[in-house]
């Protein structure tokens, strides 16, 4: 892992279990107060709601660096190596471009969003949009990372008739 992957990597997971562990102690506290008094935190219900964008938007960056998506491979294990890494790079790259678009038109509409406030904490919805924007250009990062391996990376030939090494069971 180069050092932008390790940083992005490591936001993420702290966001995460912060998110995570604050969503869970005032859910728990709230619904332990509302069972022994009749009576709950009205702000309670308010905080989960501003805290899951950045749990889910971190969640999918985690995903995206440990590359745990789906994949159709077949197609592109038919094809020379060579043409499979230009065509990795190709991606990789409209896949940044992407998402910095979405990026950029997130970062335009937070003007508009700053004056949504929530009902209770008066927390701006910029908040939450500035969570999604920098989620988005988080995994543009990681898709020019991705690119930029495709490109440093030699490419290898894939022999689709070779069979699958079946590990050994140990017992």
């Amino acid at each position: 892992m180069n050092f932008i992957e390790r940083a992005v990597v490591g936001l993420c997971r702290v966001l995460l279990w912060i998110s995570t562990a604050v969503i869970f102690v005032i859910l728990v506290a709230n619904t332990v107060l509302r069972y022994a008094t009749g009576s709950s935190l009205q702000w309670a219900n308010e905080v989960p709601e501003l805290l899951f964008p950045w749990l889910v938007m971190s969640g999918v960056v985690l995903a995206a660096a440990h590359g745990a998506h789906i994949t159709t491979s077949f197609l592109m294990d038919a094809v020379p190596a060579t043409l499979r890494r230009w065509t990795a790079i190709g991606t990789w790259l409209v896949v940044a471009a992407l998402y910095a678009t979405l990026a950029g038109s997130t970062y335009q509409m937070l003007e508009i969003v700053h004056d949504e406030k929530s009902p209770i904490l008066q927390v701006p919805g910029s908040l939450t949009y500035g969570c999604v924007m920098g989620g988005l250009l988080m995994l543009g990062l990681l898709a020019l990372k991705s690119a930029w391996n495709a490109w440093i990376t030699p490419p290898v030939e894939h022999d689709p008739n070779a069979e699958q090494a079946v590990p050994e069971a140990h017992w």
